[in-house]
């Protein structure tokens, strides 16, 4: 693989669920990015089919097709409801089920997913909202998002729907690392968004560990700012969070995405470019953009930093490796 197509492989691009723009699909085209990300909401499980077969042509280069993914969590956070997918209660009604059922839901769920052409759900959320928090935190605890108010709970739940997905063949990533539980705005719509509380070994961490020994193979970093562990930096830019805490106290090996970097209003100020370099440098590995349009100039950041830092290259080419190592578990990669 070139230096381009290798960091390419770095960056899932938002595309339509419905089937790819012709904008979506000239982007897709040219710079093959290694993931997709679907996104409004979409039509029957095999009108999905037909868009992903389609999406994953356009993109796949040398014979590696690209990671599809969803927010296919329940409740208000679904993207696939069309004809063909189960209605998937919210979180908070998860919870409260034995966690033999939610496995075996799970599967169920995965196995429409894996039907539609979707190899990675972008769930389930490990976060852990203070019961009396929930009226206030914006991005969890308001939507129905958690699966409880401790990570006793929260953690055994997630480790259940991981398993459930990983049985139907589908990908999981436990998200929002290391916690949106304690913020009040959500990162997608507000700006300086602070975590003021959650500390380095945080107990409400436990749902994040029990995801990853369960499985998950991939950890969603957060775009906030937790100011008792690394005041200076979110959580996406920070080597404390992404190589302290996650590859180093939780010894996760696997690959780490980040929420969406495209269109969120929480790193709006940061340069577009910025965005890729700045996760990949602190040990990060896949870079969401919810705007197709910002691909090719991460592709291009990551490109020209790899060129110019010799260190910073050899991080990349870690990153991919990773990402492909994903890849062939889930049989995304033939060689001629």
């Amino acid at each position: 693989m070139t230096l381009r197509e290798q960091a390419a492989q770095l960056i899932m691009t938002g595309i339509s669920t419905s089937g790819m723009t012709t904008a979506e699909r000239s982007v897709a085209s040219a710079q093959k990015p290694g993931g997709l990300l679907l996104m409004g909401s979409g039509g029957s499980l095999p009108h999905t089919r037909t868009a992903t077969s389609a999406a994953s042509t356009v993109a796949t280069v040398k014979g590696i097709r690209p990671l599809i993914a969803a927010d296919q969590e329940g409740g208000q956070i679904q993207r696939l409801k069309g004809s063909g997918f189960d209605r998937i209660p919210a979180a908070t009604v998860q919870g409260t089920w034995s966690t033999a059922k939610l496995t075996s839901r799970a599967t169920e769920w995965g196995n429409q997913l894996k039907q539609a052409g979707i190899n990675l759900d972008l769930a389930p959320v490990a976060d852990v909202v203070p019961a009396a928090q929930r009226s206030t935190n914006e991005p969890i605890g308001k939507l129905d998002r958690e699966f409880g108010s401790s990570a006793g709970v929260v953690g055994p739940h997630a480790a259940a729907f991981v398993r459930g997905m990983a049985a139907a063949g589908v990908a999981t990533s436990v998200k929002h690392f290391p916690g949106l539980g304690r913020v009040r705005g959500n990162t997608d719509f507000s700006s300086g968004v602070v975590d003021s509380v959650t500390v380095r070994g945080d107990a409400n961490l436990g749902g994040f560990a029990a995801g990853i020994q369960a499985g998950s193979e991939l950890v969603m970093v957060s775009t906030a700012t937790y100011t008792k562990i690394d005041p200076d930096n979110r959580a996406v830019f920070s080597s404390t969070i992404v190589q302290g805490m996650l590859r180093g106290d939780l010894r996760y090996a696997g690959v780490a995405i980040t929420d969406d970097v495209g269109a969120a209003a929480e790193v709006a100020s940061v340069p577009a470019g910025d965005r890729a370099t700045r996760f990949v440098a602190v040990g990060g590995d896949i870079v969401i953009t919810a705007k197709a349009s910002l691909t090719s100039v991460m592709i291009n950041a990551l490109v020209r930093k790899a060129q110019q830092d010799k260190a910073f290259g050899a991080q990349l080419q870690a990153s991919v490796r990773r990402v492909l190592a994903l890849k062939q578990n889930h049989g995304l990669v033939s060689c001629s």
